[in-house]
This record gives C-alpha cells, sequence and structure tokens, in this order.
C-alpha cells in the first residue's frame, strides 16, 4: 500500500493564501509524479471547496491529469524525433517517427524524459482561474500544435461524439487506446455526466505565441456554452 504524500507547510500555506485572495494558481510540470499529482489534487480540492463545489473533483481532477498526460506525450514526442534525427515537419519522417513513437513510449518510460524535457525547455503549465459562477482549468505546451496533429484533434472531438460512457469507449477500442483520442473522449464524457456541455472543453494553438492550450470552462450557474460556434478547436 503506498504511502500518502505529505505535502510541505510551505506549499499549503501558499496555495491557501492565493485560494483566499481568489488569485489565479499556476503550477509546472516536466513529468507528472506522485508529489506533483498531490499537488494538483490539492490546489483543486482547495478551489473548489471555496466554491461550495467538492462534487466536481472527480471531473476536474480526471480532466486535469488526462489533459496533461495528452500534453507530456506531446512534448515527448518532439524530443524523441530530435533524437531519430526526424524533421518532425516533415509528412515521410512524421510517419516514420509515430511508428517509433506509439510502438516503443508508454507512461512508465515517462520519467526518463523528465530531464530531456527541462533541457530542451519544453514543460507543460497548469493553471486555474476561478469565481464564484466560473472555473477554468488551462494544460498549456509551450509549442503550438503541428498540421497534421490539429487534423488528429479535429478527428479526435468528432469521434468523441459517438460516445456517451467510458465503457462504450473501451467496448469499441479494447487495449488499443494509444492515440485513440482517450484524453478527448474521457473529458468530454466526464462534462456531459456531470451535466455540462461537452463543447466546454476546447483547444486553442497558437504560432504566434508558440503555444497550445487545452482548456475546461465550466459555469457553475449551468449555464450552457455560446450557441455562436461548435468549434472546439481554434488555429491562430
Amino acid at each position: 500500500m503506498s504511502q500518502e504524500i505529505q505535502l510541505t507547510p510551505q506549499f499549503c500555506s501558499s496555495v491557501d493564501q492565493a485560494v483566499e485572495m481568489g488569485k489565479k494558481i499556476s503550477m509546472i510540470t516536466y513529468v507528472m509524479g506522485d508529489i506533483g499529482e498531490a499537488k494538483l489534487k490539492y490546489i483543486l480540492s482547495q478551489i473548489l471547496s471555496s466554491l461550495g463545489r467538492e462534487d466536481l473533483m472527480e471531473l476536474f481532477y480526471t480532466a486535469a491529469k488526462e489533459l496533461i498526460v495528452n500534453s507530456t506525450k506531446a512534448a515527448i514526442k518532439r524530443i524523441i524525433f530530435e533524437e531519430l534525427k526526424l524533421n518532425i515537419q516533415n509528412l515521410l519522417d512524421y510517419e516514420e517517427g509515430m511508428r517509433f513513437f506509439k510502438s516503443s513510449l508508454n507512461e512508465r518510460k515517462f520519467p526518463s524524459y523528465k530531464k530531456k524535457m527541462k533541457e530542451s525547455g519544453l514543460f507543460v503549465k497548469i493553471t486555474c482561474i476561478y469565481k464564484n459562477d466560473k472555473i477554468d482549468l488551462e494544460i498549456r505546451n509551450n509549442f503550438p500544435l503541428l498540421p497534421v496533429e490539429a487534423e488528429r484533434v479535429k478527428e479526435k472531438f468528432i469521434n468523441a461524439k459517438k460516445y456517451d460512457n467510458l465503457f462504450e469507449f473501451f467496448m469499441e477500442h479494447g487495449d488499443s487506446t494509444e492515440g485513440a483520442g482517450m484524453g478527448i473522449t474521457m473529458v468530454e464524457i466526464l462534462l456531459s455526466q456531470s451535466g455540462f456541455d461537452r463543447r466546454l472543453l476546447s483547444i486553442y494553438s497558437s504560432e504566434r505565441k508558440k503555444e497550445t492550450v487545452a482548456r475546461v470552462e465550466v459555469h457553475l450557474s449551468g449555464l450552457p456554452k455560446s450557441a455562436e460556434t461548435q468549434e472546439q478547436l481554434f488555429i491562430e
């Protein structure tokens, strides 16, 4: 049985003070381990408790973890392409690199890339912005999506709409969930089962800002997302 992670009093005090003042809270991770998960859980629990919405813990914690894994994979993918000396912008090189990436990488190997991510200047930034009637969760990479990645994300958003629960998804895909849109599907299903619009999950990518942001925006009043757009992927 694993021992419960004990966070430092300094960390807890900093979070508590920020929540009391309603300040946004950010943390940076490279490859999130047990301590990072404990910090994330503490931040979310304090924010949700302050808003009287502890019932949304599973939604936000699971959504954050899934989107962090996706962002970590995207960063590690870029490191692997560099190691293989493949041009990630070239379609043939991309297909070759992705074959290696899918066959060789799993989450157990993530920790070995932590140092490489730091050396490459790649990171994942988690930010929580909240007020009485709204919570925004942002998971940010410091690089934009490639065109081929943007197409895959579009496909994943479309594919996710086919499933009303995770059981249906697992029954169709079995264990072959790598690259099947698991993160997006799970977050959409969790939003739906929590009584929110699936379109509250969106992804924004900017070549100009050199970033990609996955965002979950939940209106606590239950107001639906604006019907102005059906889009969930925004490319700048």
